[in-house]
């Protein structure tokens, strides 16, 4: 626990002069993600209010909002957790991607396409890999899909499936292998990139959807064994 208020203590200064809860969230959000606060982890109010120099109603109006988007989860007379996401959430997570990832791709229109944000994030994926970053990988994998719903120029889209990409990566930190969840993903990620950049949104979406559904069927997989053993 130490090191993760050493790192909050650092985004302090992100906060400026007009701390707000939403501020708060959006750095408690990012740890979580990033996978300082791991699933099941006990949340001080005392420890991370002092790490971030905010009073405790700031705070509990954050756990509120993140509780919200289900990253906690407040047990009475215990506290905030990290939420420990069920089979039957992950299952739901990927019915969500499915319906919408694959809608913005079918609803693209006419090329070209702004493919600047997907291209980068090949290429973050393709940097994780060199440096045999496997965690990093799984946050460039992310990222592709997260700029693939950027495509849709929608605020709304993009709001929602933040919720549920960050959901999808409290899943991904109870697995043990993150290179054989993740490295299989980064060369599907290109085959879709190169669907989009010369115009064929169809076959983009062809590959999207088994692509996802692949990535349910292994990560429900692993997830199955892990949440169930002791």
């Amino acid at each position: 626990m130490a090191e993760q208020l050493g790192g909050l203590a650092d985004d302090r200064a992100l906060l400026g002069r007009t701390s707000t809860a939403e501020r708060v969230s959006d750095i408690l959000r990012s740890r979580i993600a990033e996978g300082f606060f791991p699933p099941g982890t006990r949340l001080s109010e005392d420890s991370i209010g002092g790490a971030l120099g905010v009073s405790r109603n700031t705070l509990r109006e954050a756990f509120r909002l993140l509780t919200h988007e289900r990253l906690l989860v407040h047990e009475l007379n215990r506290g905030v957790f990290v939420r420990v996401l069920t089979v039957e959430d992950v299952e739901d997570i990927y019915r969500t991607r499915r319906l919408v990832e694959c809608a913005v791709v079918r609803g693209l229109g006419e090329p070209p396409y702004p493919l600047d944000g997907p291209a980068e994030a090949v290429a973050e994926g393709q940097r994780a890999v060199r440096e045999g970053d496997w965690k990093g990988l799984g946050t460039a994998n992310i990222h592709f899909h997260r700029e693939l719903v950027a495509l849709a120029g929608s605020a709304r889209t993009g709001e929602l499936m933040r919720s549920v990409f960050a959901e999808l990566r409290l899943a991904f930190h109870v697995v043990d292998d993150p290179r054989r969840l993740h490295e299989p993903y980064l060369a599907r990620n290109q085959q879709i990139l190169r669907a989009l950049e010369v115009g064929d949104r169809r076959e983009a979406e062809q590959l999207l959807a088994v692509y996802l559904d692949d990535s349910l069927e292994r990560v429900v997989d692993v997830y199955r064994r892990r949440v169930s053993s002791p």
